[in-house]
């Protein structure tokens, strides 16, 4: 498993997530990304949303930050 503080977590597959309401996913992938921002529109699978919206917390800096918003051309473009 790797998890990373601003993005899913990833887990060697295959996996069964169990929801918050007894749903069970279950996904045959080598890897799956699993979403912990809640912003995924795939939940409980990460579709990468949390690159494309600002965290739900205040936001903070990060050492290769410059301190600007970026541009919506510039943000979408992101990999």
């Amino acid at each position: 498993m790797v998890v990373n503080r601003e993005g899913p977590i990833l887990v060697e597959g295959p996996v069964e997530v169990v929801g918050d309401d007894g749903t069970t996913t279950r996904s045959d992938r080598f890897v799956v990304a699993i979403c912990t921002c809640r912003r995924s529109r795939a939940y409980p699978w990460c579709d990468t949303s949390h690159r494309r919206r600002k965290p739900a917390g205040p936001a903070e800096s990060r050492p290769d930050d410059d301190g600007r918003q970026p541009e919506k051309s510039e943000e979408e473009s992101r990999p």
